[in-house]
């Protein structure tokens, strides 16, 4: 039932068989419907998913009343609010299933109670959380230093299954730019 995310935690740490039941007892297999909310603004995000099929955003409602998508998250791949989970604080967030998902969810009293009897663990999730700061440092980078078309030029070329996978104008919102510039983009009137 959890193998997916088994064999991510694999890649980086080994656990002990005893310490695979351990965590195996705090994880629970949802299914999330497309366009279902696991987080809405206001709320307090408590659970960690990793997503075992499916794709998952997360964004903001911006204060022209815009959907701006800030990350996607697809197989092998956690999503959170960080702030939110860390301080215990109300999400400025939204989290919802781009298409139907499965999803492994881990609440924050069990993954912290977790942690401190399996140490790898904890190691586990700061290299994820290292590669995840990682790449939305090198999100803010090229929506600072390239066009509106080589941004889209480059996520294309990175990865062509996944801009035909999303719809256009969340992946033109998450690009920083608008539907209508995406379709000329598209249709090479740029």
């Amino acid at each position: 039932m959890h193998k997916s995310l088994f064999d991510h935690i694999e890649k980086f740490v080994t656990l002990e068989p005893s310490e695979i039941d351990t965590l195996e007892s705090c994880l629970s297999l949802s299914k999330i419907k497309k366009k279902e909310h696991v987080l809405q603004e206001g709320q307090i995000c408590n659970t960690l998913y990793f997503i075992v099929k499916g794709c998952m955003r997360q964004y903001i409602i911006n204060s022209k009343g815009t959907e701006q998508t800030l990350q996607f998250g697809i197989e092998n791949w956690w999503i959170t609010d960080y702030l939110s989970y860390h301080n215990h604080t109300p999400s400025h967030f939204y989290i919802q299933a781009v298409e139907n998902c499965e999803v492994i969810a881990i609440e924050k009293p069990a993954l912290e109670s977790i942690l401190i009897q399996i140490p790898n663990l904890e190691r586990y999730f700061r290299i994820v959380s290292q590669k995840s700061f990682g790449a939305a440092q090198m999100r803010i980078k090229f929506l600072f230093t390239m066009s509106a078309e080589e941004r889209y030029h480059h996520i294309n070329n990175l990865f062509p299954e996944f801009v035909q996978r999303v719809p256009q104008y969340m992946l033109a919102s998450y690009l920083d730019f608008s539907a209508e510039f995406m379709s000329k983009i598209r249709a090479g009137k740029i």
